[in-house]
């Protein structure tokens, strides 16, 4: 008698986790055609084939405030899925990020007799290193997108794999530096600053206004100045129009093509995630900054253990590009590292050379075809 068709259950819960989930599907599906996937998700797991049972879109939130706002919602989200664990019975449990909701339902799936691969391990590097025996007991594997990562894992003798960063494979523009500046209208002989406000709602609120009057201070002494905002998917239009409808400069917004804005940059000013690594991938000069709420501000304060937030700094091990936190992530501050970056050769070289390094550190890229074949050899 055939056996039936291989499913797969995947979790993710972030915009990021939905793109990383669709690349990985769309790599097991060249491996082996008849594959069968459901899940939570977004748009791109969507597209790339994935039956999603419950739209992600509503809890992909960071902070404690927010969570606790959207807490009702993931708690519901959590019991679907653990319906789904119940019913379908799949074959493998994939949860990307996301963690402490996927931490429970792996968990939850391990309990049940399912076969769990955790992808992106929480930031054990940063806190709470005791985390990775708990992971340990409620994961078949973890797949890391770092390095530096496997060490902690081996160390407690937690099955891990190495399997590539992401955004090396996806960091790469359509167009050549001179075809894009001719297509969004940018004077190659003037100074062009990004804004990278973040991707999720509650960045572009806190974080957008802080960029446009540190972009207005910059405009005041450099008239010449060009800027311009690739604008995230997970962004509304309306939202964008509402901060950038009364900025006293002109700040050119560009639709789906991050990477070929990020090119034509001079310098740029990006909000602390995974930006900060696809500029660093550029090797553009950049500023990070961060703002959250005082609440979730003072607990990471208390429980964050490293020096750094940005990635290109915790992969150097040391700080290579100007972190601004909190009150420091003022428009003044940011205006200030722009136009150290833009006015001092040296400086603006020196960044660029320790961004080349952290590009190496990250190798070749393949993660999703590596994660394809993780998860083959985990299925039954």
């Amino acid at each position: 008698m055939p056996q039936p068709p291989l499913r797969i259950l995947f979790s993710a819960g972030e915009s990021s986790g939905d793109q990383h989930a669709a690349n990985m599907f769309l790599e097991l599906k060249k491996l082996q055609p008849d594959i069968g996937a459901i899940g939570m998700g977004s748009t791109k797991m969507a597209q790339a084939g994935i039956d999603i049972r419950y739209d992600s879109a509503n809890i992909g939130v960071i902070g404690v405030v927010e969570v606790i706002k959207h807490y009702p919602e993931i708690l519901r989200a959590l019991k679907l899925m653990k319906q789904l664990i119940d019913k379908e019975r799949p074959d493998l449990l994939v949860c990307v990020d996301y963690k402490e909701f996927n931490f429970k339902l792996a968990k939850y799936a391990k309990q049940q007799g399912i076969k769990v691969l955790f992808y992106v391990s929480p930031q054990v590097w940063a806190w709470r290193p005791g985390r990775v025996k708990k992971y340990g007991a409620v994961i078949d594997m973890m797949a890391v997108i770092f390095p530096f990562e496997t060490a902690y894992y081996d160390a407690e003798n937690v099955p891990v794999c190495y399997v590539g960063h992401p955004s090396v494979d996806k960091v790469h523009p359509h167009y050549s530096k001179s075809k894009a500046l001719q297509q969004f209208g940018l004077d190659s002989e003037c100074p062009i600053v990004g804004l990278l406000p973040g991707s999720r709602n509650n960045e572009i609120k806190r974080m957008l206004p802080v960029m446009i009057a540190a972009a207005e201070q910059l405009h005041a002494e450099m008239p010449d100045i060009q800027f311009i905002l690739p604008q995230a998917d997970s962004i509304s239009d309306s939202l964008l129009d509402y901060y950038l409808q009364h900025a006293k400069v002109k700040i050119n917004r560009i639709k789906n093509l991050p990477y070929d804005v990020i090119q034509c940059c001079n310098a740029v000013m990006t909000t602390s995630g995974t930006a900060t690594l696809e500029v660093a991938l550029l090797t553009i000069p950049m500023v990070i900054a961060y703002k959250l709420s005082p609440l979730t501000y003072w607990l990471g304060r208390l429980l964050v253990n490293t020096p750094f937030i940005g990635l290109p700094n915790i992969i150097a091990g040391k700080s290579i590009i100007k972190e601004l936190i909190q009150h420091e992530a003022s428009a003044e501050n940011m205006a200030d590292e722009i136009k150290l970056i833009l006015a001092d050769i040296g400086y603006q070289e020196q960044m660029r050379r320790n961004l080349i390094q952290v590009k190496q550190a990250l190798g070749q890229g393949g993660g999703s075809k590596n994660m394809a074949n993780l998860a083959l050899e985990m299925l039954p």
